[in-house]
């Protein structure tokens, strides 16, 4: 996050937010899987496969999705570096519009895998040197590294900024409490509004000065 000029820091917070509210409008949707969260979801492959190895197909899908989506994302910064953001951005967003439109459909769990693949594209919005530079939809790292900011502070060592990961941490959950109303609120609506929201921000980061990162 340091290494971002602020119009990047203010797009990593909205789309840490988007991550929250598909994360938890896909966790209420069916079955409470994650579609970001794949270490929940590891964690619920292996309770499965202790109690009923069947149902561990479905979180090992996810996390398969989850994969293929970062391939996808990587394969596109890899071809367009520094100019990726836009097109990867218009390509998450179709897939949450396909995601909602099976979701409408009643395929709640085809959703599920469609969300995981366009969440793990997500994670390829912010690169340095072809590796993720800031993790989107995944919190445990930047908790961390809040935890070694104030660790730093306290012993007065130089250390990267702690606030900028506790506000990516807020992002998300803010992001997520307000998937959940949506969802509980307008369950056939809530996904088709992060797909608008993925949109407008594809347009925004069309807007950000220079090319990288």
């Amino acid at each position: 996050m340091q290494n971002l000029d602020r119009p990047r820091r203010h797009l990593a917070l909205a789309l840490a937010g988007l991550a929250g509210f598909v994360d938890a409008a896909g966790y209420l949707s069916a079955d409470r899987y994650f579609v970001s969260f794949m270490s929940g979801n590891t964690t619920r492959l292996g309770v499965e496969l202790a109690r009923e190895p069947a149902a561990a197909v479905f979180p090992a899908l996810l996390a398969i999705s989850f994969v293929a989506g970062v391939l996808a994302g990587a394969l596109l910064s890899g071809r367009i570096p520094g100019r990726h953001k836009p097109p990867l951005l218009a390509g998450v967003a179709t897939g949450l519009a396909f995601a909602a439109w099976l979701f409408g459909a009643g395929d709640g769990r085809a959703a599920l895998i469609v969300l995981a693949a366009a969440m793990g594209a997500l994670n390829n919005s912010f690169q340095s040197g072809g590796k993720v530079s800031v993790g989107i939809t995944y919190m445990t790292g930047a908790l961390v590294k809040l935890g070694q900011g104030l660790a730093a502070l306290l012993q007065r060592r130089t250390a990267d900024p702690w606030g900028d990961w506790l506000l990516l941490w807020i992002a998300l959950a803010c992001g997520a409490t307000l998937g959940a109303l949506a969802f509980v609120n307008w369950p056939g609506v809530a996904l088709w509004i992060a797909a608008i929201v993925a949109a407008v921000l594809s347009l925004a980061a069309r807007a950000l000065p220079g090319r990288a990162p």
